[in-house]
C-alpha cells in the first residue's frame, strides 16, 4: 500500500490505497519510516511524499485506530524521519490532507497541493492529543492563533485559506503536481553532495 519508485537522487513515495481514501494503517506508516531512513542511508537527496487517487490521506485507518493507532508512537517515529532527512523533502498533496498524517506533510520543507484540497485535524472532537512535534510545527507554519483554529477549534481549512496562511506553499493543478515537485527538486539533484543539507541546516 506504499508505492515507492526510485529515481536518480529522488525517490516518490505513494499512498497507494485510495478506495480507503489512503487513511493508513500502522504497517504503511512503519514502511514509510523505513523507507525514509532507507533514503538517507543510500544518500537519496530528495523526498517526495504523494498519493493516489483525490485524498491524500483521510488519517488513521479505523481498524487500526480501534486497535491503538491514534496514540502509537509510529506517526512521531515517521514524521522525526522526514524532518531529520539531510535532503529536500516536498509533499506533493494531491487531495484533501486530514488528522494525523498531518504530521508527515508538517514535517517536510515543503508542501504543494491541488485546488480543492481541504486540511483539518480533529483532534479535539476525537478526544486524542495531537502527535508530539506537529503543533509546534504548524505553529511555525502558521502562527500559534491558527493553529489553535485547526487544533483546537476544529476548522477546515480550504487550499486557498491554507496558502494565505503559510500551511502550503503553492497550489498546482493535479496533472502536474508531481512535475513540481520534480521542478523543485532539480537544483538539489544538481548540486555537489551535502551542499542541500549544508543549506537545509542552515534554514532550521
Amino acid at each position: 500500500m506504499i508505492e515507492i519508485s526510485r529515481e536518480t537522487g529522488l525517490w516518490v513515495l505513494t499512498l497507494n490505497r485510495p478506495e480507503k481514501a489512503n487513511s493508513v494503517t500502522k504497517a504503511m506508516l512503519t514502511t514509510l519510516a523505513d523507507t525514509v531512513d532507507a533514503a538517507r542511508e543510500a544518500g537519496v537527496l530528495a523526498l517526495v511524499l504523494t498519493g493516489a487517487g483525490k485524498v491524500f490521506s483521510a488519517g488513521a485507518d479505523l481498524d487500526d485506530a480501534r486497535a491503538g493507532l491514534a496514540t502509537d508512537p509510529v506517526w512521531e517515529r515517521l514524521s522525526t524521519s522526514i524532518a531529520a532527512f539531510p535532503g529536500l523533502t516536498i509533499a506533493a498533496l494531491n487531495g484533501t490532507l486530514a488528522g494525523g498524517s498531518m504530521g508527515m506533510a508538517l514535517a517536510c520543507d515543503l508542501r504543494l497541493a491541488v485546488g480543492g484540497a481541504k486540511f483539518f485535524y480533529p483532534v479535539m472532537k476525537l478526544g486524542f492529543l495531537p502527535q508530539p512535534s506537529d503543533p509546534a510545527r504548524l505553529v511555525a507554519l502558521v502562527g500559534p492563533a491558527r493553529a489553535k483554529m485547526i487544533l483546537m477549534a476544529g476548522q477546515k481549512i480550504e487550499a486557498e485559506e491554507a496558502l494565505a496562511w503559510g500551511l502550503i506553499d503553492r497550489i498546482v493543478p493535479a496533472d502536474t503536481l508531481l512535475e513540481t515537485a520534480r521542478q523543485l527538486a532539480a537544483d538539489v539533484l544538481a548540486a555537489k553532495p551535502g551542499h542541500a543539507a549544508a543549506i537545509k541546516a542552515m534554514a532550521r
